[in-house]
Order: structure tokens, then C-alpha cells, then sequence
């Protein structure tokens, strides 16, 4: 029997790294799950929100957006190519089958004037906030100019 000593700091120094094992999936663990999820970018500007998602060898009418109380969803199929006579595949890596992908949408997203786009394999959703969720400047007054209101106000009550 072997005795192995146990070092606390060796455990702690591959802790990343478990962790990062543990919340990251495998390219070739996706590929055997059949999963497909097409990647996405989420920006916000002071005006909107764009969502833009990548669907390369997809066309306009593959692709399905709807808004349903309060949620985006995204959903589409990539169909696999059949196998011809005299054609033998000696590997696949890219995947096939459906997919979809929701989000919540924030409160100031005017959900009326919401657009979507699809251009060389990527999908746009323009998402405009409303016009109430939008930052406005308010004027900040002086305070002397309240105190004279204030004087003139009393001015006309004596009068």
C-alpha cells in the first residue's frame, strides 16, 4: 500500500481549472450531444438594443422570430444533407437540427417597433427603447432665479 499525502495547496491551485471544466462545454461533447446553439451578441445603445445572431448557410424563411409576453424567441433548423451514392462523409462536425433561443426583454423596449434583418448569415433585431425609457436632459435652474420667483410671487400677494 502506497501511502500519498495530501497537499491543500495543489487542490486549491486546480480549482480554476475544475471549474471551468464544470461550466464550459466541450466543442466535441456538443457536437455528440446533437446541441446546436448559434451564437449571439447583445448591444445597448442610448436608443436601442441590437441582437444580432449567427446563422451561417441559413435563409430569411429557415428563420422564425416572435415576441410573446415580454420574451424574444428565435428558432430555426439546419437540415442535414443527404448522403449521395458514390459520396462517403469521413467526418461531420457541424451540426444539425433545431434550435431555439429566448430572451427576456427589458421594460423600455418598445415591443411595437421591434425589426429584424438578415444579411450574408447573421440576424439582426433592432429592439428601439421608448421614448419614456430614453435619458433626457433636465435644465437645472440657478438658485437665484428661485429665490426671485419667489420674492416676485410674495411681491404681488402684498400688493
Amino acid at each position: 500500500m502506497n501511502l500519498v499525502t495530501w497537499d491543500p495547496y495543489r487542490e486549491l491551485a486546480s480549482m480554476p481549472d475544475r471549474f471551468q471544466r464544470l461550466f464550459r462545454r466541450d466543442r466535441d461533447e456538443e457536437i455528440s450531444l446533437g446541441a446546436w446553439i448559434p451564437p449571439v451578441d447583445i448591444l445597448e445603445d442610448k436608443d436601442r438594443i441590437l441582437l444580432t445572431a449567427e446563422l451561417p448557410g441559413f435563409k430569411e424563411n429557415d428563420i422564425e422570430v416572435q415576441m410573446e409576453g415580454g420574451v424574444l424567441t428565435i428558432r430555426g433548423e439546419r437540415k442535414s444533407e443527404a448522403e449521395k451514392e458514390g459520396r462517403k462523409y469521413h467526418r461531420v462536425e457541424r451540426v444539425y437540427g433545431q434550435f431555439v433561443r429566448s430572451f427576456t426583454l427589458p421594460n423600455n423596449v418598445d415591443r411595437d417597433r421591434i425589426k429584424a434583418t438578415f444579411d450574408r448569415g447573421l440576424l439582426g433585431i433592432e429592439m428601439p427603447k421608448s421614448e419614456e425609457a430614453r435619458p433626457r436632459q433636465i435644465k437645472i435652474s440657478g438658485g437665484d432665479e428661485a429665490k426671485k420667483e419667489t420674492i416676485d410671487v410674495k411681491a404681488r400677494n402684498q400688493s
